[in-house]
C-alpha cells in the first residue's frame, strides 16, 4: 500500500506558528541555494506573507501588505515574486480560489492534493501517491495526458467539524 504523506496538515490548537514560518523560510533558502536560485528580500517577504496564515492568500492581499511596508510595490512585482515561488515549488496555487499557500516540503516530489475547509478557509496539503497513480492511470486509459494534477477537495477541517 502506498505511503500517505501529509506535508502540511491542518494546524493543531497548540501549533507554534512562528516556528512553522521559520522552518518554511529556512527550507526555502536551502532549496534555492541548492538550485542556484536567488531568494531576494522581496521574494522572501512575499513567502513570509504567504506563510503568515494557514489559509490561502490572494495576490492583492499580499500587495496591500507590501505597500504598507515598501514604496513602489506594483502588481507585476508581486506576480513576478509569486511566479518565482511557484516555479521553485515553495508555494502552491489554489486554483478555485485564485490564492496561494506555502509548500511545507519543497524538496519532496509531490503533486497538489488539497483539503480545503469550507468554514474557516484552512488548507491542508497532502501528497498521496496512490491517489496520483489512480488519476494518471485512469487518464491514460482514456488517452489523456495529465499535465497539472491538482486536486482540491472541500469539506470540514477537524476544528470546524468539532473533532479539534
Amino acid at each position: 500500500m502506498a505511503r500517505l504523506n501529509i506535508p502540511s496538515p491542518f494546524p493543531q490548537p497548540d501549533h507554534d506558528h512562528s516556528r512553522c514560518v521559520h522552518r518554511a523560510i529556512d527550507a526555502a533558502e536551502r532549496a534555492c541555494a541548492r538550485r542556484g536560485s536567488r531568494l531576494t528580500s522581496l521574494r522572501r517577504r512575499v513567502l513570509e506573507l504567504v506563510w503568515d496564515r494557514h489559509e490561502p492568500v490572494k495576490a492583492y492581499e499580499l500587495m496591500d501588505e507590501l505597500r504598507d511596508e515598501r514604496e513602489g510595490v506594483a502588481p507585476p512585482t508581486v506576480y513576478r515574486s509569486l511566479e518565482f515561488l511557484l516555479d521553485q515549488g515553495l508555494i502552491h496555487r489554489i486554483e478555485s480560489m485564485n490564492a496561494y499557500v506555502g509548500c511545507a516540503n519543497p524538496d519532496a516530489p509531490h503533486v497538489g492534493q488539497f483539503l480545503i475547509c469550507e468554514v474557516c478557509g484552512g488548507v491542508a496539503e497532502m501528497s498521496d501517491p496512490s491517489v496520483s497513480a489512480s488519476i494518471h492511470g485512469a487518464a491514460e486509459r482514456l488517452g489523456f495526458r495529465v499535465t497539472v494534477p491538482v486536486i482540491e477537495i472541500r469539506g470540514l477541517c477537524p476544528a470546524c467539524d468539532g473533532a479539534g
